[in-house]
């Protein structure tokens, strides 16, 4: 099998999302010391590199099934690493956490569910999806600027922004099931 196949081009946009992976552990640790301006200063560049792979990927045409598949996972593993982390050291409330995480998992297992039945599927996430994950990074890079600048983070008026989260997150988990559900409904009819 050849590496230079379309499917599995390793290109600059693949690269920079597989260094996003590589810096989850670094970022973890940073948050588990309590230095809070480096793991903004992490997490920061990998929330950039999440936007610039996806525009050199389409600005010149290095889409790849590989990149497709790499970047959603590179989005999951940093987000729930990342509220896994808040929610254990209190940063933010639990309930928020397990809204994330949840509807990750319901995407990850309708995947695989979809795999097992062997239906064809194309990789590419939702308006909706996408929101969730701006809302989501936006997030936590203001909980954690909040732990640097105190003014930034005020505890009154972060409920607001955690119903936010949870709300679009909600809501892109049920527009995944929905389309989840008709996909299965047109299987089962053939």
């Amino acid at each position: 099998m050849s590496l230079k196949s379309k499917n599995l081009t390793i290109n600059i946009p693949n690269i920079i999302t597989v260094i996003r992976i590589l810096l989850i552990p670094l970022f973890i640790i940073y948050l588990q010391r309590g230095l809070f301006l480096e793991a903004l200063i992490v997490f920061s560049v990998m929330a950039l590199s999440d936007g610039i792979d996806g525009l050199l990927a389409r600005s010149f045409n290095q889409r790849t099934m590989l990149g497709a598949y790499l970047d959603p996972i590179a989005d999951k593993f940093l987000l729930t690493s990342a509220f896994v982390c808040l929610a254990l050291y209190e940063l933010i409330p639990n309930w928020v956490a397990v809204i994330v995480i949840s509807r990750d998992i319901m995407i990850v297992l309708g995947i695989a569910v979809l795999v097992v039945l062997d239906v064809k599927l194309e990789i590419k996430p939702i308006f909706d999806s996408k929101c969730a994950t701006v809302i989501q990074l936006f997030t936590v890079f203001v909980v954690l600027l909040g732990q640097i600048v105190s003014w930034v983070y005020i505890k009154e008026y972060s409920y607001i922004l955690y119903i936010l989260t949870s709300g679009i997150t909600v809501w892109s988990g049920f527009h995944y099931l929905y389309i989840w559900l008709n996909i299965f409904q047109e299987v089962s009819g053939e």
